[in-house]
C-alpha cells in the first residue's frame, strides 16, 4: 500500500550543519553538572563528572595520534564507563564501533579488521576474549585501554581511568558535521557475518527528539532502566540518547538481565533510585511474569514500560497492565534505523499489535512485485525516516538490498489494520504458504502463549508426506506446567482459523536465541531438516 502519513507534523528542528553529537549532550546538560547521570554497581557519575571524563578522554585519544574518522573498538560491560568511552570518541571526531559482548574471540577478530580499529577500549572482565581475539587477528591496533581490570595489566595494555586522570579536558569538540559518520553497530549476523551499520552524528539527535521525547515523553525526574545493553540500537537509546537528551537518571548494570536481577533494580535493592521507565523484550516479560518473585504493583516506580526486540504478543502486555497498572509500549526498530519507528502510544495501546507510524517517519509496505497491498493482506515493511543508516560498511550489495532510494527495507511482513495500526506476521523468510494463504508464525505463536501452561512458542514450516507446508510449532512450557499436543491443538484451533493451527507441536526445554532475545526458527529449521530434535 502507499505510505502512510504520520499522525501529525513531526515539528523538529534539524541540527545544525555543524553538529557533535557528544557535544550536544553535554551542553545541554551544561546546567545541572551536579545531576546524577549514572548509576552502575561501583556508584553515581554526575553530569557534570560525566562531562569532564569524556572531555579528558577525548584529549587522551587524540595525544595518542588517532586521527578523525578512524574507528575505535568498544567491547564493553554496560557501566559508567560506557557512555564515557562512547561520547569521548565521538567528542574527538572518532568512531566508536559498539560491539556486543557475549560473542566469541573468532567474531572479535573479524570486527577488528573488518573495521580496521587503531584502539580499543575493553572491560577488564572481557580482556581475555580480546586478547584471543588480537592473536588470530592480522590487524594491530595502536592502544588498549581496559576499564575495571580484573587481574594485572601488561605492559601494553593501559588502565582506562589513569588515561583518562592523565590528560587535561579537550574544551572543544571535533568539528564535525550533522552527516559525518559518527559510530557503527554491527548487525546480529544470524544469516552470515555481522554487518557494520554506519550512522551519523545526527541519527541518534533524531531518534531522543522523534521518540524519546514526544512518544515516551521522558522528563529529567525520570530514572531509565533498559534490559537491552548499550551495545544494541534498542539499548543505547534506551540509557544513553534519550536520557542523557533530557538530564535523566539511568541505572546500568553489567550483569544479564534475569528476572532476579530485573527485580532489584526495579526494588530499589541497595538504596539506588527506583526506575520509572523499564525497557525489555517480550521474552524478558514472559520470564518475569512467570517468575515466582514478581513484585507487587505497590514495590515498583513504573510509570511506562516499552518493549522491542520482536512483537509482543497480546496475553503478555494485558497480563503485564493488569500486575503494574502500567502499559507496555510496544514497537518495532531496527540497527539500521538505530531505533523505533513504528509504536503505541501512551494512553493509546492496541496490544497485539504494533501501533502507528513514529511522526517523523512514514510506512510502506510493498507486494511480492513491489506494489501496494490493501488492508488485512501482509507486505513488506519499508521506512523513510531521518534515523536511517548511511550504509553498510564495504558491503555494498546489501547496502543497495537495503537502503532503497531514502527507503529501508526491514525484512519484515506487516499487515495494516482499518484502525490505521500495523499487525506483526513475521520475517519476510520466516513467513509461511499454508494451503495456498500466508500463515504468520508469530501469530500461531501468539496464541500459543494465551494458554495457561505454555511460556514460549516458536512455528516453522515443515513438509508433510505429499511435500506441502504444515505448521509445526516448538513449545517451553512453564516450570512445573502440564499440556499435552491435543489439548495445545484444540486451544489454538478454537482461536484461529482452521488452517492456521499446529499440525506438529515438539516440547523443548527451550528455544535458540540471538544475543538480544529473538528467536532464531531457522535453527528450528536447519535443526528439522538434520532429523528430529
Amino acid at each position: 500500500m502507499s505510505a502512510t502519513p504520520t499522525p501529525g507534523p513531526a515539528e523538529v528542528a534539524p541540527p545544525p550543519e555543524r553538529f557533535n553529537f557528544a557535544a550536544h549532550l553535554l551542553a545541554a546538560n551544561a546546567g545541572w553538572p551536579d545531576r546524577v547521570a549514572y548509576i552502575d554497581e561501583q556508584g553515581a557519575l554526575s553530569y557534570g563528572a560525566l562531562a569532564e571524563r569524556v572531555q579528558r578522554l577525548a584529549a587522551g585519544l587524540r595525544a595518542a595520534g588517532l586521527k578523525r574518522e578512524e574507528r575505535v573498538l568498544l567491547l564493553m560491560q554496560d557501566g559508567s564507563p560506557w557512555p564515557v568511552a562512547f561520547l569521548g570518541a565521538m567528542y574527538a571526531g572518532l568512531v566508536p564501533v559498539a560491539v556486543n559482548t557475549l560473542l566469541t574471540a573468532d567474531d572479535y577478530a573479524y570486527m577488528l579488521e573488518h573495521s580496521r580499529a587503531q584502539a580499543v577500549l575493553v572491560s577488564g572482565a572481557l580482556l581475555p576474549a580480546l586478547n584471543s581475539a588480537l592473536i588470530k587477528s592480522d590487524h594491530e591496533v595502536q592502544k588498549v585501554l581496559v576499564s575495571r581490570p580484573v587481574a594485572p595489566l601488561h605492559p601494553a595494555e593501559i588502565d582506562l581511568d589513569a588515561f583518562i586522570e592523565s590528560h587535561a579536558p579537550l574544551t572543544r569538540p571535533a568539528p564535525t558535521s550533522a552527516d559525518d559518520a559518527g559510530f557503527w553497530l554491527y548487525s546480529s549476523g544470524s544469516t552470515g557475518r555481522p554487518k557494520g551499520a554506519v550512522h551519523s552524528h545526527a541519527n541518534p539527535y533524531w531518534t531522543a527528539e522523534l521518540y524519546g521525547k514526544r512518544v515516551l515523553g521522558l522528563r529529567a525526574e525520570d530514572v531509565c532502566f533498559s534490559a537491552a545493553k548499550l551495545f544494541f540500537a534498542y539499548g543505547l537509546g534506551n540509557a544513553l540518547s534519550f536520557p542523557l537528551s533530557v538530564g535523566a537518571t539511568t541505572l546500568l548494570m553489567a550483569e544479564r538481565a534475569t528476572p532476579e536481577a530485573v527485580f532489584a533494580r526495579w526494588t530499589g535493592a541497595g538504596g539506588a533510585p527506583r526506575p520509572t521507565l523499564f525497557f525489555g523484550a517480550p521474552t524478558g516479560y514472559a520470564g518475569m511474569l512467570a517468575h515466582p518473585a514478581l513484585p507487587a504493583r505497590g514495590d515498583v516506580a513504573l510509570r511506562l514500560a516499552s518493549s522491542a526486540g520482536e512483537a509482543l504478543p497480546a496475553d503478555i502486555g494485558e497480563r503485564f497492565t493488569a500486575r503494574f497498572g502500567v502499559e507496555i509500549i510496544d514497537g518495532i526498530g531496527s540497527t539500521e534505523m538505530l531505533h523505533i519507528f513504528m509504536s503505541n502510544l501512551p494512553g493509546r495501546v492496541r496490544y497485539g499489535t504494533t501501533g502507528w507510524p513514529v511522526p517523523g517517519y512514514d510506512i510502506e509496505l510493498r507486494g511480492e512485485h513491489g506494489g501496494d497491498v490493501p488492508d488485512g493482506e501482509p507486505g513488506d515493511l519499508y521506512i523513510h525516516g531521518p534515523s536511517a543508516a548511511m550504509m553498510y560498511w564495504g558491503n555494498r550489495q546489501k547496502t543497495r538490498e537495503t537502503f532503497q532510494g531514502g527507503w529501508t527495507k526491514s525484512g519484515d511482513k506487516y499487515v495494516r489494520n482499518a484502525d490505521g495500526t500495523y499487525t506483526y506476521s513475521g520475517r519476510s523468510d520466516d513467513m509461511l504458504k499454508v494451503s495456498g494463504i500466508y500463515v504468520s508464525p508469530f501469530e500461531v505463536e501468539a496464541t500459543l502463549v494465551e494458554h495457561a501452561a505454555v511460556l514460549e512458542a516458536a512455528v516453522i514450516g515443515v513438509p508433510d508426506a505429499e511435500g506441502l507446508t504444515k505448521t509445526k510449532a516448538f513449545v517451553v512450557l512453564k516450570p512445573g506446567a502440564h499440556a499435552d499436543e491435543a489439548e495445545l491443538k484444540a486451544f489454538v484451533k478454537e482461536r484461529l482459523a482452521p488452517y492456521k493451527y499446529p499440525r506438529q507441536i515438539a516440547f523443548v526445554a527451550e528455544l535458540p536465541k540471538t544475543a538480544t532475545g529473538k528467536v532464531q526458527r531457522f535453527k528450528l529449521r536447519e535443526a528439522e531438516n538434520a532429523g528430529p530434535l
